[in-house]
């Protein structure tokens, strides 16, 4: 489970709890980089495809996952975005039911994950 807190000031606490494990991240916003239109978020950590979705919509009005495209643009503008670990990324765009695309940061390959239930790294992006 994924709750998240924010407060007006530009800091967003995330805290992630499993059976025997919390972990806190607090994730300063003004950070944030633009790029083509979209503002960026900071890494908001490995989660579930579902658990993205709500971290990303928890940020505020606009907030959302990248679709498949908007990824492959974060990907081919990383450096000057900056913050992105060579691993998988969710995307917004689904293919049926159970699966969703992810990009791989080390390399840029596009694949359709293994299913929505494994974790990847996420980054929200809304219209600047």
């Amino acid at each position: 489970m994924i709750l998240v807190f924010y407060w007006g000031l530009g800091l967003l606490l995330l805290v992630r709890q499993s059976s025997n494990l919390t972990i806190t991240k607090h994730i300063l916003l003004e950070d944030r980089k633009s790029i083509n239109g979209l503002e960026v978020s900071d890494n908001l950590g490995l989660m579930s495809w579902h658990e993205a979705i709500v971290a990303c919509k928890s940020l505020g009005p606009g907030w959302r996952l990248p679709t498949k495209d908007e990824l492959n643009m974060l990907y081919e503008n990383k450096e000057e975005i900056g913050g992105f670990a060579d691993n998988y990324y969710w995307g917004s765009t689904e293919f049926g039911n159970d699966y969703a695309w992810e990009l791989f940061f080390l390399d840029g390959v596009q694949y359709l994950s293994s299913g929505k239930n494994n974790t990847n790294y996420v980054r929200a992006v809304r219209a600047s």
